[in-house]
């Protein structure tokens, strides 16, 4: 379960990266990854069973190894052993990384797949995504070069007020009417985007994003979270436990199946564990601190 997490992680965060790394480029390639995977059939099925089902198992079994384990790498008193090898290190890295991520995924999952994920609501036929960000000074420059619609609170209570053709009511209605029965549609699909904008509880500095694609809308959700630099700190932390969990585990792993038995194996093997480390930690920093500050921020 861990090294098949690996592969999911590595392809996360190449698609996170790419709102960051090609600068100038509005995050096209984020857009487009994420609208891939998006469209894939039976989407949440996929998730439960080869990203949730594998978290949980892996998550419940290493509780359980972390809870069990005895670490001896950090000096002691004398009475236990202090054994400050590079290996008990990272042994007992490994287990500190596991409960960082442990809570650190259930927020991330909380967050970014529930909170903030974009609501999808029809209008003239046609889907939007809808999710709220803070204001700042780039942003309606860069949804107009996206191609996304911004709606504050006073837009909102405008679209409330207004007073659109009840249809439903009409004397004399004709099935068979096709321009009554779109109208009667249009007008259905609107009232119920307006209820789905109103829904959110804006605050006086927050608007709506209404994009035309998954990506674009989830491209602004990205953006408004790292540009809060509490939140970048504190998905760095994340990013790099994650980086050294999965590649140090991977590392283990092959000595656990026998991959890797003898001495000049195993230390031929550490310095892809570090490239790993490594590539993952420079996506997940991009991603994190490239999003807003350097390629999106205007």
């Amino acid at each position: 379960m861990g090294l098949w997490l690996i592969v999911y992680l590595i392809e996360h965060l190449i698609v996170n990266s790419q709102a960051a790394l090609w600068i100038g480029d509005d995050g096209s390639g984020f857009v487009r990854l994420v609208n891939l995977l998006e469209s894939l059939p039976y989407l949440q099925v996929i998730e439960i069973l080869f990203i949730g089902i594998p978290l949980a198992v892996h998550g419940v079994w290493g509780v359980k190894r972390a809870l069990a384990a005895k670490l001896n790498s950090s000096p002691t008193d004398g009475k236990t052993p202090a054994m400050t090898f590079r290996r008990n290190r990272a042994f007992s890295w490994q287990r500190w990384t596991s409960w960082i991520l442990l809570f650190g995924i259930a927020a991330h999952v909380v967050q970014m797949r529930f909170i903030h994920y974009p609501r999808d609501v029809l209008l003239n036929g046609k889907k939007q995504f809808l999710n709220v960000v803070s204001f700042d000074d780039g942003l309606y420059t860069l949804a107009s070069r996206i191609g996304v619609q911004l709606y504050g609170p006073q837009e909102i209570m405008q679209f409330k007020a207004e007073q659109w053709g009840n249809l439903e009511g009409s004397a004399r209605y004709d099935a068979g009417d096709e321009k009554v029965f779109e109208a009667r549609q249009q007008n259905a699909e609107y009232k119920n985007w307006v209820s789905r904008m109103a829904a959110f509880d804006l605050k006086e500095n927050e608007v709506i994003v209404a994009a035309p694609s998954p990506g674009k809308a989830m491209l602004f959700m990205v953006r408004d979270t790292f540009k809060n630099p509490w939140m970048g700190a504190a998905y760095t932390i994340f990013v790099l436990a994650a980086a050294f969990h999965a590649f140090n585990g991977f590392w283990t792993a092959l000595i656990t199946w026998g991959a890797i038995l003898s001495y000049r194996s195993q230390k031929a093997m550490l310095p892809v564990g570090w490239l790993g480390i490594a590539f993952l930690s420079f996506l997940g920093i991009a991603a994190i601190w490239g999003s807003y500050w350097i390629n999106l921020r205007n």
